[in-house]
């Protein structure tokens, strides 16, 4: 099973894969509402606060459809369980996006 993003409306993917021509960096654009962190499959509002800043949700703020529960804990569960100290140690590029939740357990 693959776990490749398919977000819950075209509204929330529009969001998602915006790209600004004037602000590379999502958390400069004032236009920039919603970030998806692939690795750890949460979705959140950006605040602009200079920095980047997100309030995680658990709902579509368009279709209202729930969103996926949050990887997080599992992402340092599964380093862990390489021994891998996601503080000190180098990350294994595969842990940068949703890949190592395709992979099987170590």
């Amino acid at each position: 099973m693959s776990t490749t993003p398919t977000h819950c409306c075209e509204t929330m993917t529009r969001q998602v894969d915006a790209q600004c021509d004037t602000h590379p960096d999502p958390f400069e654009c004032p236009d920039a509402l919603i970030d998806f962190s692939a690795k750890f499959q949460e979705y959140g509002l950006v605040i602009h606060d200079g920095g980047a800043s997100v309030i995680t949700i658990a709902f579509c703020p368009w279709c209202g459809h729930r969103l996926p529960d949050s990887r997080r804990d599992a992402w340092f569960e599964a380093l862990e369980s390489q021994g891998i100290d996601p503080w000190n140690d180098e990350i294994p590029p595969e842990f940068d996006d949703h890949r190592w939740l395709d992979s099987p357990p170590a």
